[in-house]
């Protein structure tokens, strides 16, 4: 399955996949209308000191503790996508407990987010993948050895 990789020694640190995450999983066909003087919530991050910086996104574990540790049943693992119901999401953040890589986080509505690999919105691609200028995040199958 395709997942999203991090190139930690290409990130620039610029942010960019950030800002593209938003504006793809904003639902608004305009990027100022849907960025400019708001906080952004995106489902990726950026994270890091000085020279060292790196996304942080969901990898989309072959076996999810988070999927096992939701308590409403929001979180679910479809055809290798972890996936969140937002309908059915607590806000309880259990599953930002257990996530070993910090992938959750809640959106502007105190409801979890994460990396869905934009398949619920127009891009065809991640958009952090398609927006960032250094190609340090690529959309690729790897085998489990890599």
């Amino acid at each position: 399955m395709k997942r999203v990789y991090v190139n930690e020694e290409w990130c620039l640190g610029c942010h960019l996949c950030e800002y593209n995450c938003a504006y793809a999983n904003s639902g608004l066909k305009d990027m100022v209308v849907a960025l400019k003087d708001k906080k952004i919530f995106p489902r990726i991050r950026v994270e890091g000191e000085d020279r060292i910086t790196f996304a942080v996104s969901c990898r989309h574990c072959t076996d999810p503790i988070c999927v096992k540790s939701c308590i409403a049943g929001a979180i679910s693992n479809r055809d290798g996508v972890v996936r969140i119901d937002r309908n059915k999401c607590v806000g309880c953040l259990t599953c930002v407990l257990v996530c070993p890589y910090g992938a959750l986080a809640p959106g502007e509505d105190g409801v979890m987010q994460k990396c869905e690999l934009c398949l619920d919105n127009a891009c065809g691609a991640p958009a952090c993948v398609t927006g960032c200028p250094n190609r340090a995040i690529v959309y690729e199958e790897r085998s489990e050895t890599q």
